[in-house]
């Protein structure tokens, strides 16, 4: 448990959160996938304008501890973590420019392939 005294310090250094564990991908480049709409209760990661929402991976980051379970002290349960692209419009509807598009970083649990 990190003390009042230690934060700054601990900001300062930051940390590594790249897991070295073998943990094959769920999904590939080029991929379509689903945000899941996931509601956790506490901690997460996921941004709520992307929940149920149509997107594409475009790379894979590589495997990482999943901070919803590392804020609950539920372990780092390592997964991928991807650049899934949106269209604008598919994330704000008629409000989105049609040209624009939009990356957000998501892990595996957020995601299930499109059929």
């Amino acid at each position: 448990m990190l003390k009042a005294d230690d934060i700054l310090g601990a900001v300062k250094v930051g940390g590594m959160y790249r897991s070295e564990a073998d943990v094959a991908s769920q999904f590939k480049i080029g991929d379509r996938v689903k945000v899941r709409n996931y509601q956790p209760q506490g901690h997460t990661r996921l941004p709520g304008y992307v929940r149920d929402k149509v997107g594409v991976i475009v790379m894979d980051h590589g495997v990482f501890v999943f901070p919803d379970t590392m804020a609950k002290r539920m372990g780092e349960k390592p997964q991928h973590l991807y650049a899934v692209h949106f269209d604008a419009q598919e994330v704000w509807g008629e409000r989105g420019v049609k040209t624009d598009t939009l990356r957000v970083d998501l892990f595996d649990d957020y995601m299930e392939l499109c059929d």
